[in-house]
């Protein structure tokens, strides 16, 4: 299928926001995680040497949006990073799967229409053959009720379940014995396995860009197949 010089920018208009967007988040992507003992009160800490900072790039921070802020602010910043990086491993690993020909089973209305049925990646919610404006105000109204209730930091403090070590600090209830799996793991190894996350996540944030781009140029590609 070919594709004019029209066709070419209007793709890349799509998708101006998108990148906006991405490379705003990516710009505190090498931006250290706070560790445990910081203040908030402290006015433009050193975050140098916070979780995150690994050669060659050191403190990534070309945006400036560090520039005299407090530990506030980068606290806030880091778990708008963190939880992106979350979202965005779940949208490239669908990607991978549903490309590969997995699907839920049964039907996703009650008029009959199989998840199979609609197309993949961005197809399935922009184009002539993406699910009804229904479907996408439920799957609005659901990652609503996980931002407000089951996915707020506070919440767990607040239940009095367990108290969050960080922002973000989201556990999934598995337990050892009487205690949190991560509860386990001494203090380099929860130092290294948030690192491990917070890499994955942007690593994810790119993948998944480049995965969007490529539906609208088209093409190959190994694991993903044809896009």
């Amino acid at each position: 299928k070919s594709f004019t010089f029209h066709h070419i920018q209007l793709n890349i208009s799509m998708f101006k926001s998108t990148i906006i967007a991405t490379l705003c988040v990516g710009a505190l992507g090498f931006a250290p995680q706070q560790s445990p003992s910081s203040s908030s009160a402290l006015k433009a800490a050193d975050f140098s040497k916070e979780v995150g900072v690994q050669a060659p790039l050191g403190l990534f921070d070309p945006l400036n949006m560090l520039e005299d802020a407090d530990q506030e602010r980068f606290e806030r910043l880091r778990y708008v990073e963190l939880k992106h990086g979350r979202i965005a491993q779940l949208a490239f690993l669908g990607n991978v799967v549903t490309r590969a020909g997995f699907h839920l089973p049964g039907t996703i209305d009650y008029e009959g229409h199989t998840f199979d049925s609609y197309p993949n990646g961005l197809a399935a919610l922009f184009g002539p053959d993406s699910i009804p404006s229904g479907g996408l105000w439920q799957i609005f109204a659901f990652i609503g009720i996980l931002e407000l209730g089951i996915m707020n930091p506070d919440m767990a403090s607040n239940m009095g379940v367990f108290e969050p070590e960080f922002r973000g600090d989201l556990r999934n209830g598995i337990k050892h014995g009487d205690k949190f799996a991560w509860d386990n793991f001494t203090p380099e190894q929860k130092l290294k396995k948030r690192a491990i996350e917070l890499n994955n996540g942007r690593a994810a944030m790119m993948g998944i860009l480049g995965l969007m781009m490529h539906e609208k140029i088209g093409g190959s590609f190994p694991i993903i197949g044809q896009m």
